[in-house]
């Protein structure tokens, strides 16, 4: 039976509680950090050589999906009434508003290191150290909005420009296509800095600290905002019903994507499921 993810700003004081205590519980048994070691050993950039599976590519979307499947089965052995809530960034944009809050992830970091001091996931707490990281830094970290260099949270409009194209991917199939719904909403733009984020991008980069890079599931915000991201995929799907996940087949074998790429049949390291597989999430989960 399909269950419902929610919207964050609508959960229940006892949602958000047991919600925050599944995370913490895998965190205590160690079960978080292979989540943020997983993702840390698939976050590839082009220029790398060998297959890209979860940025940078058409499996982007299926693989946080399946990636959070993985993650919301883990905290429902913990509790089976938990499910991932969404950030719908284009409504809630505060620094002080859902999901910033003491009872649930938290808010900014100070100043000075940009540590987070409140909320459950507070370095402070002992709860929430991060033993996998591509930097030496243990606390959580967090620059809302970049102070120094200010930037802003996507708007409806993005979302649409994205959401309008009825074409999933075009070769390349990297984070240099100018076309396809994938990388509009994955975010890689021309130019350099804050222009070139767009969507998925723009976001990891307003939040700063711990979820700019590929250790950026130490901040448990990173299922929320995949989550909607995940949604916005499902709202494109039935807007272009006659339109799939590309590339269909693998590139041919003259093609220097050819192994780097995920085709609609082939499995999404580092499981045994297939972008085709994971097409229709309904029959796992619906959104509220």
């Amino acid at each position: 039976m399909a269950y419902t993810r929610k919207d964050v700003s609508t959960l229940t004081a006892s949602e958000k509680r047991r919600f925050v205590n599944a995370l913490l519980t895998l965190k205590r048994r160690g079960e978080y950090d292979e989540f943020v070691r997983l993702h840390i050993e698939h976050y590839v950039a082009d220029g790398e050589n060998g297959l890209r599976t979860a940025h940078m590519a058409p499996s982007f979307l299926p693989w946080h999906r399946q990636f959070l499947l993985e993650l919301e089965r883990a905290l429902q052995r913990v509790d089976p009434s938990v499910t991932v809530p969404y950030w719908d960034w284009t409504r809630d944009r505060g620094v002080t508003s859902v999901p910033w809050t003491t009872d649930l992830l938290g808010g900014n970091g100070r100043r000075s290191d940009r540590q987070v001091t409140t909320g459950p996931f507070a370095y402070a707490e002992g709860n929430w150290r991060l033993n996998e990281n591509v930097t030496d830094v243990r606390f959580l970290t967090r620059d809302l909005g970049r102070a120094r260099d200010p930037i802003r949270l996507p708007t409806k409009s993005d979302v649409e420009w994205a959401l309008q194209d009825p074409v999933y991917d075009v070769w390349p199939w990297d984070s240099t296509v100018g076309k396809g719904f994938r990388n509009k909403l994955e975010g890689w733009g021309a130019g350099r800095g804050s222009v070139s984020w767009r969507n998925h991008n723009r976001v990891h980069r307003w939040v700063g600290g711990a979820m700019v890079g590929g250790a950026s599931v130490n901040d448990p915000v990173f299922w929320l905002h995949h989550a909607f991201v995940d949604l916005l995929w499902s709202r494109w799907q039935r807007r272009h019903r006659a339109h799939r996940y590309l590339p269909a087949g693998p590139p041919a074998r003259d093609d220097p994507q050819r192994g780097r790429v995920v085709a609609r049949h082939q499995p999404l390291r580092p499981w045994d499921v297939t972008p085709n597989q994971l097409e229709d999430h309904e029959r796992f989960y619906r959104y509220g």
